[in-house]
This record gives structure tokens, C-alpha cells and sequence, in this order.
């Protein structure tokens, strides 16, 4: 049993070496998604975000509101226009993303301590700009009002946990991460299952040793591509480090094992590698919006975050946030964990079975690949 296993995990790496579609997919691009997203948002936080500013007050008072706003790091007075005219042209034009409107009154209700209405017309379209500046002014808005009033019933003190720098690439990172690693590997895992359904590899082994060999064989390569994320990719850009190794070891081995025998299960089921790829392919925005990583598990249905949980990511984005992100233990994410070992017994089981039935297959294609 353990020659043929050793001769099946030789063939894997054969098959991974000499067809470079599998290299590149297995090996290549979950390097290069991980630096290319990455890149994209390190940014993490927008600041300045351009607005028009109408100032029909033209005092000390409106002007003094001009500068507050200006000195705001996530607005930027980019126009000073006379109407709303001129204002709409440059927001159609994508050349601003809000015009804030100070009414002609605005320096004599100042003065009196009465209420003036500063309008602010954002466009909500791109929500990440919307969120930015309606949290600038609604501050500068808040420190003028603290300036005028007579007394300060209520004070609040805020304090931003776990993404202190509010950052978009923090918050959504590792679960792409996570979701890049599962996919490539499911696309390579399935680009090699062609190749053994389409020149029949199954016939000298049993069930269980086609099993041991494959899952044996494509565990290293996805264990290093996890280390590497982790502890290298995650540091460099500065992604949430709170967990422990035991807790992030204890997520990501069944998490592995998880993916790997669900290839090896829907492996079976191709025949050419394109099909695999395409197929694939298209899982993975779905995957993504299920793991509750874009989209709170609030936001849908029980019945669809119950579907998405038969996706090893979705445990592990949830439980690997928690602990990378908010320090949890292993022990707080004993749920997640779990119900990554139960899929793994699930995927092993319907693999063990889709492979029995696939090598119980005429042979139609003796010709070997290497």
C-alpha cells in the first residue's frame, strides 16, 4: 500500500511539473492574486474625497466652516461654485463625490446661537466615498455645534476596536486570502482529476490509496502557500496579527485537509481541464459572499448562510478573523472548527465514493500523459 501511495504522489508532482497550467494555477497564481489584491488595497482608508462647497453666506462664519472642512483628512474643498447648477455638472462628471450648500443665514443664526441647516447632497453610489464624507462633516459639524452650546449635557468617548485605522483592506483581506488559497487549489485539484479521468490513472490502485495519494500529495504545496500568507504576506502589509499559532493552526489543518478532498471529490467529475477551470471559476465570487466576509450573515437568508457553511471558507474566514483580527481563542472558535472537521469527514466520505466509482470505469484511454 504505502509503494503505491508513494507512486501515486510521484505521479501528482509529474503531472504538476510537466503541464505548466497546473504549476502556474497550483503553485503561481495564489502568489500572484495575494500581491495583486493586496496592492489594491493598501491603500486601506480614502481620504480626501473631492466636494463642492456653495457658500451663500460669504461671512467669517461660512468661511471659518470652509477651513474646518478643508483641514478634515477626509475631505477636500476641491471647487468653490456660485449654484447648484455648477455643482451637479461637476458631480455628473465624477469630478467631485458631494456639495455641501451653507444657506445665506448661516453667519446671523451663528450668532445667535439659533439653528442653521448646512445641506449635504452625497453620492451614494460609491459607498466607501458616501461613508467618508458624510463622517467628515457630520465631526466638523458636531465640533461646531460643542463650540455654540451652552452646555455639554451628554459627552460620548469613542473608541474603535480591532481595525483601529478603519481600514477596507484590513477588514476584507484575509478573507480573500483564504478564498484565493481554497479556489486556485480546487482549480489545480481539478485540472489534475482531468488528466486521470482522461487517461484512466485509477486502474493498478484501490480506492483508498487514489485517496491517501492524491490528498498526500497536494497537502505540502498548500500548507507552504498557507505559512507564507500568514506569517509573511499578512506582516508585510500589515494585516491583523492578534492570534495565536496554536489557535491559527488549529483553524487552518482541517481548513487544508477541508478544500483538498472537496477537489479531489468534484475532480472525478471533469474530463477536460478547461471545463474544471471554468467551472471553478465561476464558485468564487459566490464563495466570497457567502463567508459572511462582504456581506454580514445578517444581510441574508438563513437557508443561504446554512448552504454556505458546505464550503470549507466560510468557517474558516469567520473563525480566522476572529482570532487574527479580535485575538480569539481556539476555544472561542470551537464552532468553526468543528464544523470544518465534520466537512471533512463529509468530503473524504463523498470522495472515497466518487473515486470508487469512477475506477469501476471501462477503460476508454490507455495512453498515459507522462
Amino acid at each position: 500500500m504505502i509503494k503505491h501511495i508513494t507512486q501515486i504522489i510521484s505521479t501528482q508532482y509529474r503531472i504538476i511539473l510537466s503541464h505548466r497550467s497546473v504549476a502556474l494555477i497550483f503553485i503561481v497564481a495564489p502568489l500572484i492574486y495575494a500581491f495583486l489584491y493586496s496592492v489594491a488595497y493598501d491603500k486601506q482608508v480614502v481620504t480626501k474625497v473631492p466636494i463642492a462647497l456653495i457658500d451663500n453666506s460669504q461671512s467669517a462664519e461660512s468661511n471659518d466652516l470652509k477651513i474646518m472642512l478643508n483641514a478634515s483628512p477626509y475631505i477636500d474643498v476641491a471647487y468653490m461654485v456660485t449654484d447648484m447648477t455648477e455643482a451637479k455638472k461637476l458631480l455628473y462628471s465624477r469630478k467631485i463625490y458631494g456639495i455641501v450648500l451653507i444657506p445665506n443665514n448661516y453667519a446671523n443664526n451663528i450668532i445667535k446661537d439659533e439653528q442653521s441647516t448646512v445641506a449635504l447632497y452625497l453620492d451614494a453610489s460609491y459607498f466607501l466615498m458616501y461613508r467618508q464624507l458624510f463622517q467628515g462633516v457630520a465631526s466638523v459639524i458636531s465640533t461646531i455645534n460643542a463650540q455654540h452650546a451652552p452646555l455639554e449635557v451628554v459627552r460620548f468617548s469613542s473608541h474603535t476596536l480591532f481595525n483601529a485605522a478603519l481600514g477596507y483592506g484590513s477588514f476584507i483581506m484575509p478573507a480573500i486570502l483564504l478564498i484565493i488559497l481554497q479556489q486556485t487549489a480546487l482549480m489545480a485539484i481539478g485540472v489534475i482529476g482531468s488528466i486521470w479521468n482522461r487517461y484512466r490513472l485509477y486502474a493498478p490502485y484501490t480506492t483508498a490509496e487514489i485517496l491517501l495519494g492524491q490528498t498526500l500529495s497536494y497537502l505540502p504545496v498548500s500548507i507552504v502557500l498557507v505559512c507564507y500568507i500568514v506569517a509573511i504576506h499578512s506582516y508585510i502589509f500589515g494585516y491583523p496579527q492578534n492570534g495565536t499559532i496554536g489557535a491559527i493552526v488549529a483553524i487552518m489543518v482541517p481548513y487544508i485537509i477541508g478544500f483538498t478532498l472537496l477537489g479531489v471529490a468534484i475532480s472525478t467529475r471533469f474530463r477536460r481541464s478547461e471545463s474544471a477551470i471554468l467551472t471553478l471559476v465561476a464558485t468564487s465570487v459566490p464563495a466570497l459572499l457567502i463567508s459572511g466576509a462582504s456581506i454580514p450573515k445578517q444581510g441574508f437568508s438563513k437557508l443561504l448562510y446554512s448552504i454556505g457553511k458546505l464550503l470549507p471558507s466560510s468557517s474558516a474566514v469567520e473563525s480566522y478573523y476572529r482570532v487574527e483580527a479580535m485575538g480569539a481563542t481556539a476555544g472561542e472558535v470551537l464552532p468553526q472548527i468543528a464544523t470544518l472537521w465534520l466537512l471533512v469527514i463529509a468530503y473524504g466520505t463523498v470522495a472515497y465514493i466518487a473515486i470508487k466509482i469512477k475506477a469501476s470505469e471501462r477503460t476508454i484511454n490507455p495512453r498515459t500523459p507522462l
